[in-house]
Order: C-alpha cells, then structure tokens, then sequence
C-alpha cells in the first residue's frame, strides 16, 4: 500500500512539471506567475493556438487516491490545540501547526506530537520566555 502510494505521489510530480503560463506574462512585469483564464475576444491563446500555452483540462490533475496529500506521503492536518492531536493516526497523517497559533502554546502542541510520534510539517525553535518572577536559582543564590 504505502509504495503504491510513493509511486502515485511521484507520478503527481512529474504531471506538475508542466506548467501553464498566464498569457502576457513575459510581456509584463507586474503580472503574478498563477494562471488566469484568457477572456479577450482576439486572444489567440482563448482559441487555443497550440504556440500561444497549453490551458488546464481535464487529465492534468492528480490521481484521486493521493490527492490532498503532502509529498511526504502522509495526509495533512492542520491542528490549533494540543487536543486535536489525539485524534490523529501517526502512520498515515502528519500535522500543520495554524499560522494564528502563538509560541507558547505551539510549544506545547510540539512536545505533544513528539510524544505520540507524529510528524510536524512546519515545526519552529520552541521560543522560552523567562518572566522575572521565574528566576534561575544561581541568580536568587548571588541577590541573597
């Protein structure tokens, strides 16, 4: 099952070498390299004139049994509180932290995952915060 999943993932990454331009892209350079359906009424590439770009159709999107999943090979979850993680299965899933998840307890979702074995697809340098009233002990030793 999972080499048949690797092979499907590979052969979903040789389809995405084919990329499709936006027309006038090289012409202008404040356009944005993401594809935008030609409406002009004398567009050549609207009439599909095969110098003018390939458009996206039908066969050029992934097989469905791998579709949505990251090119690790596991499905992705993305996870806001330390719970969620109980319900996800460390074999086929792995897990994307929410961007609006703050240090602390990104931290905390961190050291839960390392825990139950799952996989973080955007792990960040746990950040410690040192407040004052949690003084090291070799500082409140030297005040005395």
């Amino acid at each position: 099952m999972a080499s048949e999943i690797k092979k499907l993932i590979q052969a979903r990454g040789a389809k995405k070498s084919s990329r499709f331009a936006r027309q006038c892209l090289q012409a202008k350079v404040k356009l944005a390299d993401s594809w935008r359906r030609p409406r002009g009424l004398h567009s050549k590439q609207r009439k599909d004139y095969r110098a003018k770009g390939a458009h996206p159709e039908a066969g050029f999107g992934a097989p469905k049994a791998v579709r949505g999943f990251h090119p690790s090979g596991y499905r992705e979850a993305l996870v806001f509180t330390p719970a969620e993680l109980s319900t996800i299965d460390p074999a086929t899933t792995a897990v994307r932290i929410g961007a609006t998840v703050g240090g602390a307890k990104r931290s905390v979702i961190q050291n839960k995952a390392a825990e139950l074995g799952i996989k973080i697809l955007n792990p960040k340098e746990a950040k410690v915060a040192v407040t004052p009233a949690a003084k090291p002990a070799e500082e409140v030793k030297a005040d005395e």
